[in-house]
């Protein structure tokens, strides 16, 4: 070898050698930081909830029994009110309509023609009760003659029936100008208005209206001076210490609520969640459109409060609660955080962590309540799981804690 090039070789490959260890060192794998958990056991429970109200059970609405003018009502929320002795309302007659000209002109005229009809019958009645005094002086005449035996007694019968029939003439003549004067007053009637029907100035007879069941006034529908129609609501009416909860849930979670499984009432004001029972899931479902606006298919579910009143107590109706409903719960179960979970096939996986490296390890999951999931097989307690794996991380690759 050529002693100049044995000296430049001899010269730069510790160089070489130096330079390939830097770049090996700068390009060397490095750990995937990642977020670790324990997997522990202790209490896991699978709940599903949605924003509910609190409800009066039964809420009794209590309606106007008949049109007319309502007196202003007195009762005021949260008065206390007593079965069929708390008056509730007092409902009188309405006043009279406006009328317009047409119907002016059209009563005028109808006044008038009954005015004329009582007019007539008043001189039929004038007519047969001079015919009435004839026949009954004929009548008196002829009976006069019947001892001489002027008469005879065919003449006689005929007299006593002209009398009778004139009498009865009367009396017909008499009940057709009532009828007639009864007309005129019905004509008379329909031309009042407002002000003029109020100047009549006879007493109110009112129609009073109770309260049909005892308990609370939760709502006053209608509460000042007005007309108002049959059936038009007044107030409301129920029992504060009889309340529910009732809770909207999708149909999808519905189904798998039952009655009589565990409630927890949150976010209703409290220290702590009330105690509750589901006591009905409604069969009927219904259409609702959520803030996004999509269209949901809605279940009621109905719950009632299991604890003493006093704890919950100013609590009222229509009040805004979040129910939890427990569709099961176990206090020993090998559980996860959620995130730590991913697919992998058609079975799930986690990455274990072990001695620095990520080890795939599948695992059979059990039951999730959106923050955790149950480890049936494939974990053990106290081993090391690495939360939201990224794409960096793979079986074998090297992974340090973050810090």
């Amino acid at each position: 070898m050529n002693p100049t090039l044995r000296r430049r070789l001899t010269f730069w490959t510790p160089f070489a050698l130096a330079l390939l260890l830097v770049l090996g060192w700068l390009f060397r794998p490095q750990p995937v930081p990642v977020d670790v958990a324990t997997a522990q056991r202790g209490a896991m429970r699978v709940t599903v909830s949605e924003e509910g109200e609190t409800r009066v059970r039964d809420v009794y609405v209590v309606s106007a029994p008949i049109p007319g003018r309502m007196r202003r009502i007195e009762l005021e929320v949260g008065d206390a009110v007593v079965a069929r002795k708390t008056v509730v309302a007092r409902i009188e007659p309405g006043d009279a309509a406006f009328l317009d000209a047409r119907s002016v002109a059209e009563a005028r005229a109808a006044r008038a023609t009954a005015a004329a009809a009582r007019n007539f019958a008043r001189a039929q009645l004038q007519r047969a009760e001079a015919e009435r005094d004839f026949a009954a002086l004929e009548y008196q005449r002829i009976e006069s003659l019947a001892p001489r035996q002027t008469v005879s007694q065919n003449e006689r019968d005929a007299a006593e029936r002209r009398a009778k029939t004139a009498a009865a003439f009367v009396e017909e003549a008499k009940a057709a100008l009532k009828m007639r004067e009864s007309e005129h007053a019905q004509a008379e009637a329909r031309l009042l208005t407002p002000v003029s029907a109020a100047r009549q100035g006879t007493d109110c007879e009112c129609v009073t209206v109770y309260s049909p069941v005892s308990g609370t006034v939760l709502r006053v529908v209608t509460e000042s001076e007005g007309i108002v129609q049959s059936a038009a609501a007044l107030v409301e009416v129920g029992d504060p210490a009889k309340l529910e909860v009732v809770v909207d849930l999708l149909s999808a979670d519905a189904v798998r609520v039952r009655p009589g499984q565990r409630a927890l009432i949150e976010a209703w004001g409290g220290e702590r969640p009330l105690e509750g029972v589901v006591r009905r899931v409604e069969p009927f479902g219904f259409l609702k459109v959520s803030a996004l606006g999509i269209e949901e298919q809605r279940v009621n579910v109905l719950i009632d409060l299991v604890e003493p009143r006093e704890r919950w107590e100013r609590l009222g109706h229509g009040y805004r609660v979040e129910p939890r409903i427990v569709l099961w719960e176990s206090d020993d179960v090998l559980r996860i955080p959620l995130s730590a979970l991913f697919r992998q096939g058609d079975a799930w996986a986690v990455f274990v962590s072990s001695e620095g490296r990520a080890e795939l390890r599948p695992v059979r999951v059990g039951r999730q309540n959106g923050l955790e999931a149950e480890i049936l097989s494939g974990l053990g307690a106290g081993e090391h799981i690495v939360l939201h794996p990224s794409d960096r991380v793979s079986d074998g690759a090297r992974i340090v804690q973050r810090g």
